[in-house]
């Protein structure tokens, strides 16, 4: 058994989500309080290690009002346990969970252990699925996606991604080096992931679409 899980982004006009180093702020205000009362409805909020390091964001409720018991469990995906003792998404706001593989340092997951819980799953790299499986069983059912273009890419290829939103930005970015929505390897041509239109909506001069993320057996 695995959670329930929705990936959502914001992209600009040519598929970029960041720069190589920093990230961009794409859709409007309006769609930034979407994507907070999205939260509302989720367990847990996922991001990888490199959105951690580059944006040290809260993965609270902020935009919106709301309670502090209405924030979903944080989750960081980090296979050798690389998360900043000071991040944010180690303060008390909300409940934090860090993934991590066992070829993490020992002392670095113990100093993590005395500030959040921590999970293991995998050898060399984190196993998304055995993870996902793990994050089920402590009662987290639904999971929002937030995860930079790495994380996007593995939860895709290992078919663990139900839907997928993104609010497409009416910017330009372009450079070589700029993140786009999923990155990685990459899949065959005749291996793509298939998307089933659910829903368009315009949002100020933004357009968000909402997809049923379709795999082939």
């Amino acid at each position: 058994m695995k959670p329930y899980i929705h990936l959502n982004s914001a992209m600009t006009a040519d598929g970029k989500i960041a720069t190589n180093n920093s990230s961009l702020q794409i859709s409007s205000k309006d769609d930034l309080i979407r994507v907070h009362k999205l939260r509302c409805k989720y367990d847990g909020i996922m991001v990888g290690i490199n959105t951690v390091l580059i944006d040290d964001p809260k993965l609270t409720i902020h935009k919106i009002d709301a309670k502090k018991e209405d924030n979903p469990t944080r989750i960081i995906i980090d296979s050798k346990a690389r998360t900043p003792l000071n991040a944010r998404v180690l303060n008390d706001d909300a409940d934090s969970v860090i993934v991590v593989s066992k070829k993490a340092p020992e002392d670095r997951v113990d100093k993590l252990k005395n500030m959040c819980n921590v999970i293991v799953a995998g050898e060399d790299q984190i196993d998304l699925p055995l993870a996902m499986s793990k994050l089920y069983d402590m009662g987290i059912l639904s999971i929002l996606l937030e995860g930079g273009s790495t994380l996007n890419f593995s939860m895709l290829k290992d078919k663990l991604v139900d839907k997928l939103s993104v609010c497409i930005g009416s910017k330009i970015l372009g450079g070589f080096d700029s993140k786009t929505l999923v990155d990685g390897e990459g899949f065959n041509p005749s291996e793509c992931i298939n998307l089933k239109i659910e829903n368009i909506e315009k949002i100020d001069d933004d357009i968000l679409v909402e997809y049923r993320v379709i795999y082939e057996n």
